[in-house]
C-alpha cells in the first residue's frame, strides 16, 4: 500500500510539475496547460456554419410548404432569434464565476456540471443519448434515401419515366450500417483533420444544388408557386394541416439544434478579447449566415415546387432531371453523412487494448468497448431506421427533443445562475417566460411528429419500404 501510495504521489508531483512548465511559458501555453488556443471570429464562425448546415436543410421546403408564406419565414425567423440570444447566454458560461480568469469549461457538459450539478448534468447527459441516438436514426433514414434517389435517377434515365423504378430501402441500411460498424472501430477517426472539411464541402454542395435546382425550376415554371396558409384544407384534412403544420415547426427546430457544439468552439479562441465576446460576434455572424441560407434554401424550394414540395427536396418528383447533377448531389448526401454519423459517435472513447499485427511493429489498439457498444449501436438504429423510414417525421422529433433542453432550458438555467439574478425580477421573468414559451413550441413540434408516425404506420408494412 506504501509503495502504490509514493507511485500516486509520485504521478501527482510529475503531472503538477509538468502544468507549472507549461503555465510558466505563456507563449505556448495558456493559463490551463493547455496549447495556446489561435481561434479568432472567423475560425469560430466557419466551424458553426459547417456544423449546422446539414441534411436538415433539404426538409426546409417542405416544412414552409406546411405553414405557407407568412409562418413559413417568420417561424425560421422566430427560432433564428431565440438561438442567437440562447448561444449569447451559454458564451457568458464559458469560464465559472469570473468571465475573463474564470476556470474554463470544455464541453457542454462541463458547463452543466460547473453551474447547475446534481441531477441536472444526468438530465443533460441523457437528453444527449437521446439526441445522438435519433441523429443515427435520421441519418441512416437520409442516407438510404439518397442512394434510392441514385438509383431511381439512373433507372428514369436508362428506361424512361414510364418505368416506376422502384427499389426497396432496406439493402441501403444495411449496406449503410455495415460501413459504419467498419469505421466505428479506426481509433481517432473523429481526429483526422479532414475529415470536418470533406463534410462541409460536401453539406454545401448538396445544398447548393438543391438551391439551384429551385431557381431554375421557377426560371421555367415562369411563375412563383405556394400560398399565404401554406397546404390548403382539402388537399388534406383539417386534421391533417395542423399536425404537418406542427411537425414543419420540429423539422425547422432541428435546423438550430447546435447549442452542444458551441463550448468546444467557444474553447478553441484566443484572448484578449474574452472569449465570450469574440464568440458572441461569431454567433451573430454564422446566426446571419446560415439563416439567409435556410430563407433561400427553403423559400426557393417551396416558390418552385409549390404546396406539394417533396420531403426531401432533391428526391422530389419536380427534380427528376438532369440525372447527373441529380447524382452528384446525393453523392454528396451520402458522404457528408458517413462522416458526419462518425463524428458524432466517436465521442466514446475508452481504454483500449494493445492487439500487434503480424509481421508489423504496430499494434492495433482495441477497445471492448468500443467494439461492442458502437456495433450494437449502429445496429440498433440501422433496424429502427428499417422499421420507422420517415425522413420528416424523425427530423420533427429530433428537433422537438433536443431544441429546448439544449438550446433555451440549459443556458437560462446556468445564466440565472453564472450572473446570480434574483428570482421575480424583471430578467428573470422574461428569461422564464421565453423558456415556457420555446417548451410549448418544442411539445407541439413532438406531437405533431408522433401523430405523423402514427399516420404513416396505418398504411405502412414494416421492411417493406419501396421508393
Amino acid at each position: 500500500m506504501t509503495n502504490e501510495k509514493e507511485g500516486e504521489n509520485i504521478g501527482l508531483n510529475s503531472q503538477n510539475q509538468e502544468l507549472d512548465f507549461r503555465q510558466s511559458n505563456s507563449k505556448l501555453y495558456d493559463e490551463d496547460g493547455r496549447p495556446k488556443r489561435t481561434g479568432s471570429v472567423w475560425t469560430a464562425s466557419a466551424h458553426i456554419i459547417t456544423a449546422v448546415i446539414g441534411s436538415g436543410v433539404l426538409s426546409l421546403a417542405w416544412a414552409v410548404a406546411q405553414l405557407g408564406w407568412i409562418a413559413g419565414p417568420a417561424v425560421m425567423l422566430m427560432f433564428a432569434l431565440v438561438s442567437y440570444f440562447m448561444s449569447a447566454l451559454l458564451a457568458d458560461c464559458y469560464r465559472s464565476d469570473d468571465p475573463l480568469s474564470g476556470k474554463r469549461n470544455y464541453t457542454y457538459m462541463d458547463v452543466v456540471r460547473s453551474n447547475l450539478g446534481g441531477k441536472k448534468v444526468k438530465i443533460c447527459g441523457l437528453i444527449q443519448y437521446l439526441n445522438l441516438f435519433g441523429i443515427g436514426i435520421g441519418y441512416t433514414i437520409a442516407t438510404s434515401i439518397s442512394m434510392m434517389a441514385i438509383h431511381r435517377s439512373d433507372c428514369f434515365h436508362k428506361n424512361g419515366r414510364k418505368n416506376s423504378c422502384r427499389t426497396s430501402s432496406n439493402p441501403y441500411m444495411i449496406m449503410f450500417g455495415i460501413i459504419e460498424i467498419v469505421l466505428s472501430q479506426i481509433p481517432g477517426l473523429d481526429q483526422v483533420w479532414w475529415l470536418s472539411i470533406v463534410a462541409a464541402v460536401m453539406s454545401f454542395t448538396y445544398s447548393t444544388i438543391g438551391l439551384g435546382l429551385a431557381i431554375a425550376n421557377i426560371i421555367a415554371n415562369g411563375n412563383i408557386r405556394g400560398s399565404l396558409t401554406g397546404i390548403t384544407v382539402g388537399v388534406v384534412s383539417q386534421s391533417d394541416k395542423i399536425w404537418r403544420s406542427f411537425q414543419a415547426i420540429g423539422d425547422i427546430s432541428f435546423s438550430y439544434c447546435y447549442s452542444f457544439i458551441l463550448v468546444e468552439i467557444q474553447d478553441t479562441l484566443k484572448s484578449p478579447p474574452s472569449e465570450a465576446k469574440t464568440m458572441k460576434r461569431a454567433n451573430l455572424i454564422s446566426t446571419i449566415v446560415t439563416t439567409s441560407f435556410y430563407f433561400l434554401c427553403g423559400c426557393t424550394g417551396y416558390a418552385a415546387v409549390g404546396d406539394l414540395a417533396p420531403g426531401n427536396l432533391l428526391t422530389g418528383f419536380a427534380f427528376r432531371s438532369p440525372f447527373w447533377l441529380l447524382d452528384i448531389a446525393n453523392i454528396a448526401i451520402v458522404i457528408h453523412l458517413l462522416g458526419a454519423y462518425q463524428k458524432k459517435m466517436c465521442k466514446f472513447l475508452t481504454k483500449e487494448i494493445q492487439i500487434p499485427i503480424p509481421f508489423r511493429s504496430r499494434s492495433y489498439n482495441l477497445s471492448l468497448f468500443r467494439l461492442v457498444f458502437r456495433t450494437s449501436f449502429v445496429l440498433v438504429t440501422t433496424i429502427i431506421s428499417m422499421l420507422l423510414p420517415f425522413f420528416n417525421d424523425m427530423l420533427g422529433i429530433l428537433g422537438a427533443i433536443g431544441f429546448w433542453p439544449l438550446t433555451v432550458y440549459f443556458p437560462v438555467e446556468m445564466y440565472i445562475v453564472q450572473k446570480k439574478i434574483p428570482s421575480w425580477t424583471t430578467k428573470w421573468i422574461c428569461l422564464r417566460l421565453l423558456s415556457l414559451f420555446c417548451l410549448l413550441v418544442s411539445v407541439m413540434a413532438g406531437v405533431g411528429s408522433i401523430v405523423g408516425v402514427v399516420l404513416d404506420l396505418k398504411v405502412y408494412r414494416p421492411f417493406k419500404t419501396s421508393y
